[in-house]
């Protein structure tokens, strides 16, 4: 059998991808309590996701320069890309009496708040780190961005709130997130 060299990066991305997920389920958890969630999209799913990004930055962003230039640009390394993982951490609170990690007196004041639980962003930051470095030993391009996070979100992929963080990945003769205006 001959294999081209598109079939063989299209096959290393699916097993750095799926590398990636392991990895970030396998990340040390703050409490031992697993909130992580992952996603791989290709194709139509990722370009969607892509263009979801477009639509947020020409809505949220019209004043904003920094910003809007900022998804606008990760969108397009999004549709450059030939797979994005996403990692999540689904919202939860841990009922604990003293913590204020979160910047409230308690976890029934960042829930009713709609707040954030600090121990589960702190998951999600380790479940990245872990997932990026699984790439980084394939030697595939990646980058993390959290433009990709806020488009998934708007994209409902659960039924329950989830705080996603976009890793798209890349094998390409030069790095498409590198040397970026």
């Amino acid at each position: 059998m001959i294999y081209s060299e598109k079939q063989m990066e299209e096959k290393v991305i699916m097993d750095t991808a799926s590398r990636m997920c392991a990895a970030a389920r396998t990340a040390p958890k703050t409490r031992g309590v697993d909130r992580i969630t992952t996603l791989v999209l290709t194709g139509t799913e990722k370009d969607a996701l892509a263009d979801k990004m477009d639509e947020i930055a020409k809505r949220e962003f019209k004043e904003e320069t920094l910003f809007f230039s900022r998804f606008i640009q990760h969108a397009g390394n999004l549709h450059s890309a030939q797979a994005v993982v996403l990692i999540g951490v689904k919202r939860s609170y841990n009922g604990l009496t003293f913590c204020s990690y979160c910047g409230f007196e308690s976890c029934e004041k960042c829930e009713e708040a709609g707040g954030r639980c600090a121990f589960n962003m702190m998951d999600l930051g380790i479940a990245m780190g872990s997932a990026v470095s699984i790439a980084a030993d394939d030697r595939v391009d990646n980058r993390i961005m959290y433009s990709i996070g806020k488009a998934a979100t708007e994209m409902s992929y659960t039924d329950e709130p989830v705080s996603w963080i976009g890793i798209p990945i890349s094998i390409s003769g030069k790095n498409i997130f590198f040397d970026r205006k």
